[in-house]
């Protein structure tokens, strides 16, 4: 009976605990993947290099396309150490790569094998790593709103392009400072802020997940070998590339876009902000509907949602419309802001909350191929002279990724 009653307590004490202190690590987790979210804006960071070292465009984007792929790895490399060291070491671990990849860059020569070692891989690993390891760590104290929680760190992250983008751009522009002044900050920053996160975030208790409003969910924790297995995580990895590739290949050519629909300069780069903005946005409100709604009508609903900012897209290139181009170019950013908080919501209702952290980040490898779909698109621009042909693609990818979501079951 003792040994009950002290359980009891310790019952009690977890679930105030829960209520009282979840709520500080949602608002340290998102502040840590604000900044982190900065490789989001290299389109404001590759200006400079390209400027001082005469770097084509396509020898810049394969640094992004590494920094990407370096994401990815760096996520199930994060939920691997997590597991073995520890939150406080593996988020230490990132943080070192992070701001060492940005230092080493801010005193790069021309070489551009420096850039794609220190930005592409060392910073994007870092990046990576420390991803999984909070989106993880904190998710685990929402068992009851994992959509919202994933929503307002996501949002975050997508943010970032928009706030550290904008103080980046305003320290390159300055003229005692410069563009290796800009990394310095960046990159010190950036490490502090992860180091903090590692000290004040913790581990969840053991709870029973709390899966509602979703009859289809499984019962069961899937370990990442036994989720690999199911067709389901396959119909949901593609459904995933799909959608993500819309965005990515209008995020990557967005200010070009909206100038040839008839949008001025000053419009054009406006709109790319308010673009970033509907992507955090997006973010927050599939969490919640996820929450409300359930994993079913949340996915279709964005899958419809992206479909529309394809057709609508399609249909300014078409007409010329800067209306129908500006619509489209904000229904694109909501739609994006749907899959990276679909992608850590569906994971942790589908396949458990016991091995989260490495499904999360196989399920996150996403953004790989997607951001090769986005290069190939740009191919296909520059082969037909125009954006009609890449976004007659993409509108059939999200019509595909839309039967997969019908046909998706327990």
């Amino acid at each position: 009976m003792e040994r009950f009653v002290r359980q009891k307590k310790g019952k009690a004490v977890m679930k105030k605990t829960n209520s009282s202190v979840r709520w500080l690590y949602l608002a340290v987790g998102t502040a840590a993947l604000l900044f982190a979210g900065v490789i989001y804006a290299w389109s404001i960071l590759k200006a400079p290099l390209a400027a001082e070292f005469g770097w084509s465009a396509s020898a810049l984007s394969l640094n992004f396309t590494l920094t990407m792929c370096c994401f990815c790895l760096g996520g199930m490399l994060g939920g691997v150490l997590n597991r073995r060291l520890g939150l406080r070491t593996a988020c230490i671990i990132s943080a070192v790569l992070s701001a060492a990849g940005f230092l080493i860059a801010s005193g790069m020569d021309d070489s551009i094998g420096v850039l794609y070692f220190s930005y592409g891989f060392m910073a994007g690993l870092g990046i990576g790593i420390a991803y999984n390891c909070i989106i993880s760590t904190v998710n685990a104290w929402f068992p009851d709103k994992k959509g919202l929680a994933s929503g307002v760190m996501m949002m975050g992250f997508g943010a970032s392009a928009l706030v550290i983008g904008s103080a980046a751009d305003a320290l390159i522009a300055s003229p005692s400072l410069g563009w290796r002044s800009a990394y310095r900050v960046i990159g010190i920053a950036l490490g502090l802020v992860l180091v903090l996160a590692a000290l004040i975030l913790k581990k969840a208790p053991e709870a029973e997940p709390v899966r509602k409003n979703d009859p289809e969910a499984e019962s069961t924790d899937l370990t990442t070998a036994q989720m690999l297995k199911t067709v389901t995580f396959w119909k949901g990895m593609l459904i995933l590339i799909f959608l993500a590739a819309v965005g990515n290949t209008v995020i990557s050519m967005a200010k070009d876009l909206a100038l040839s629909v008839g949008l001025a300069a000053g419009a054009a780069t406006t709109l790319v902000g308010i673009l970033s903005v509907c992507n955090g946005l997006g973010r927050v409100i599939t969490g919640a509907v996820f929450d409300r709604f359930g994993r079913r009508t949340t996915m279709i609903s964005a899958n419809i949602m992206t479909i529309c900012a394809a057709g609508i897209t399609l249909l300014s290139i078409l007409t010329g419309s800067a209306a129908l181009g500006v619509a489209g170019l904000c229904l694109t950013g909501l739609s994006y802001g749907t899959c990276p908080t679909i992608s850590s919501a569906f994971t942790s209702e589908v396949f458990g909350t016991r091995y989260f952290p490495m499904n999360f980040a196989v399920m996150n490898c996403n953004l790989i191929p997607a951001s090769f779909i986005a290069t190939g698109a740009s191919l296909i621009n520059a082969a037909s002279g125009g954006y009609a042909a890449s976004f007659i693609l993409l509108l059939t990818l999200s019509v595909l990724a839309l039967l997969l979501n019908l046909s998706i079951r327990k």
